[in-house]
């Protein structure tokens, strides 16, 4: 698409720019007019042959906007408002160019500009992040369009920005740069200026006056008595900190809220005798290692536990939506993971069709990227059932709350050595407490309890899994 601006000034003006067009537009060429505020606007796309034809026949009163042609050149009347789109924003000298904000997601219409990575006056590449922005499920980087240095900020942390919001500006040659963060200048701005004082104010201080000091009636001091009955003594307020909720956090909050309202909640609880599952680990370990390259856990065997367990009872695996039941047919397993920002919940695909290696690799990939930030909403979206694992804080019995929309979560805690009886004798076992919170208007106790049942058989003997029993 190619294009001209022109407008209607007087009849020899139109005429002859009428002839302009007709003298460098090809054959069958039909115009593209845009209406701005009612003048007829025409845009010269990148890299068109015919700009300097034209150019040599634009009326005086005309400014040709010969920007980045990166961008669309559009030429406009003095005063007319027109808008080009483009990859980068540039300067007239075609030397700054804006960071924006990128597209975030379907579900994502803005986020909250966490930190900048960059100063102004940093030298930045091409493609290098310069700011983060927290949106309600990931951290999304604010990269640089251009190599150059910055030269300033235009947004602060903390403002929320959309798609498409400007908040730095790259000078590829370096000129001009400002060491000044938009939080500085707003700061220096808001300081008021002492002025001067006035010659009446400087004598009216060298004559000394005389003082007349009122003693004020003092106020009886109140009784201990009638303090401790009145209101507790609170620490000052100088010892706390108010800080602003990240949006993961207010995300978390959200979420579990509203599981509370909404689902009847309840939680059933079992034991598992580890020695089994430990043993399997301690001795296949070292060849599990060489062959698939990833380490031998625990919790892949609690995945393939809780897979035959969902297969056993379909009903936990399935959710209420308004008056009906969906049973889910694939088992997407969610894998609760704490990281420094909050709690985020990737998605273990189709882990009814994986094996123990496959499935290590995957919550191996999964919580390196949840702990860089680098996971994105596709990895966390959905879920049939989810684990948590809160044993490797050192938990040792909890009730985990349902991550909507699913309809129950299993609860791992720590090992602890207990004295178990078996075989008529006491002796110390490793033992782990696991908990089943579920949606009690869909499951009843008897599926949740068969369900932990199966954890418990699969977890304390493995070889059910290779027979199916």
């Amino acid at each position: 698409m190619w294009g001209i601006v022109r407008r209607k000034v007087g009849s020899d003006a139109f005429s002859y720019l009428g002839k302009s067009i007709k003298r460098i537009r090809p054959a069958g060429w039909v115009p593209r007019t845009y209406m701005s505020q009612s003048k007829e606007t025409l845009l010269l796309e990148r890299g068109s042959k015919y700009i300097q034809t034209f150019n040599s026949h634009i009326l005086p009163g005309y400014v040709v906007s010969t920007k980045d042609l990166s961008n669309f050149v559009a030429f406009s009347q003095k005063g007319s408002f027109i808008q080009a789109w483009g990859r980068s924003f540039s300067s007239d000298s075609g030397d700054l160019v804006d960071a924006v904000v990128p597209f975030m997601g379907e579900s994502i219409t803005d986020g909250t500009l966490a930190k900048f990575l960059k100063k102004p006056g940093d030298s930045v590449a091409v493609d290098e992040p310069i700011a983060q922005v927290e949106t309600d499920k990931v951290t999304i980087d604010v990269a640089s369009p251009e190599a150059g240095v910055i030269q300033k900020f235009v947004a602060s942390e903390g403002d929320t920005v959309e798609p498409g919001t400007k908040i730095a500006v790259i000078s590829k040659s370096a000129e001009g740069v400002s060491h000044v963060a938009p939080s500085e200048e707003k700061s220096a701005k808001a300081a008021p200026q002492a002025s001067p004082p006035s010659g009446k104010d400087n004598v009216d201080k060298k004559i000394p006056k005389a003082e007349v000091v009122k003693e004020k009636p003092k106020a009886p001091s109140p009784s201990p008595k009638a303090t401790s009955d009145s209101e507790p003594i609170l620490p000052p307020k100088d010892r706390e900190r108010r800080v602003p909720m990240t949006r993961l956090r207010k995300r978390v909050a959200t979420r579990l809220k509203d599981s509370q309202n909404t689902f009847a909640l309840l939680t059933t609880f079992n034991e598992v005798d580890m020695t089994n599952l430990m043993k399997l680990r301690s001795d296949y370990k070292d060849a599990f290692l060489e062959k698939h390259g990833v380490k031998l856990g625990l919790m892949s065997g609690f995945v393939k536990a809780a897979v035959s367990g969902l297969q056993n009872q379909p009903i936990i695996n399935a959710v209420i939506d308004g008056d009906d039941i969906i049973y889910r047919d694939y088992v997407d397993i969610s894998i609760a993971v704490g990281t420094p920002k909050g709690l985020v919940v990737p998605v273990i695909r189709n882990a009814d069709r994986m094996n123990f290696a496959d499935i290590e690799k995957e919550i191996n990939n999964l919580a390196k990227k949840a702990t860089a930030g680098t996971i994105s909403i596709d990895e966390m979206a959905g879920g049939s059932f989810t684990i948590s694992n809160g044993g490797v804080y050192g938990s040792l019995l909890s009730t985990p709350i349902i991550n909507p929309p699913q309809s129950a979560i299993l609860g791992m805690h720590s090992i602890v050595s207990r004295p178990m009886v078996v075989g008529g004798n006491v002796v110390p076992r490793p033992m782990m407490y696991i908990a089943l919170t579920y949606d009690h208007r869909l499951i009843d106790g008897r599926e949740a309890v068969f369900f932990l049942r199966r954890i418990k058989d699969v977890v304390e003997d493995p070889r059910r899994l290779l027979l199916d029993i």
